[in-house]
């Protein structure tokens, strides 16, 4: 099976996870990180569950699952250690609900690929379920070749990228300058380096567009 990949902007929609173990707290975190509004159903918790809940961040439902209890939901997660709970989720959700059963790859209509994030820089990397484990391996090697200087560079391409679109009317200038702002002595640099580099690149085009 093959799956489209896809961003999704989660903010403000509605997203059940359920279960409180390990598994769940994983994706309660990832979901909260996206600023989606979520609800737990889980007679119990995990305790950075139950911090998120007492901390008014998610919606607990302390109770097992019924099939009331996704109406409505954008996205469902089913992440329970029980593949009988699990099914029942399933077979609750409609057709035009995003479902993800933790342990039922092939039943689920969408997958969560395995995911770092350097600031606005996100990297995921998926199997298509076939070896989550390779996955989680090229993470990993990623990881330490996308390091903590990305945060920073990748804000710095932002605003630069604003004030070249915004300034340069010469198109085949603003790729040009566009470019140059990927050589890798950027990324070497220090904020006030680039800046400074910036503005001299800025300061030579605006002589001579």
């Amino acid at each position: 099976m093959m799956h489209y990949p896809a961003m999704l902007n989660l903010t403000g929609k509605k997203a059940v996870v359920v279960g409180g173990g390990q598994v769940a707290a994983r994706k309660v975190q990832s979901l909260l990180k996206a600023n989606a509004e979520v609800t737990v159903i889980s007679p119990t918790l995990t305790e950075q569950i139950r911090q998120f809940a007492d901390q008014q961040r998610i919606v607990w439902r302390e109770k097992p699952f019924e099939p009331r209890d996704i109406r409505g939901a954008f996205l469902v997660i089913a992440a329970t250690n029980s593949r009988v709970v699990n099914d029942e989720v399933l077979k609750a959700a409609n057709e035009y609900q995003l479902i993800n059963i933790v342990d039922d790859p092939s039943n689920s209509n969408f997958i969560v690929p395995a995911v770092f994030q350097r600031g606005k820089l996100v990297m995921s990397i998926s199997t298509s379920g076939a070896f989550p484990g390779l996955a989680k391996q090229i993470k990993r090697d990623l990881e330490k070749h996308y390091d903590d200087r990305y945060e920073a560079y990748l804000s710095f391409l932002e605003s630069s990228r604003k004030e070249v679109i915004h300034t340069i009317n010469d198109d085949k200038q603003k790729r040009a300058m566009l470019k140059e702002l990927l050589h890798p002595r950027f990324l070497q640099m220090s904020e006030i380096e680039r800046q400074e580099e910036f503005q001299q690149i800025m300061k030579k085009s605006r002589g001579t567009s």
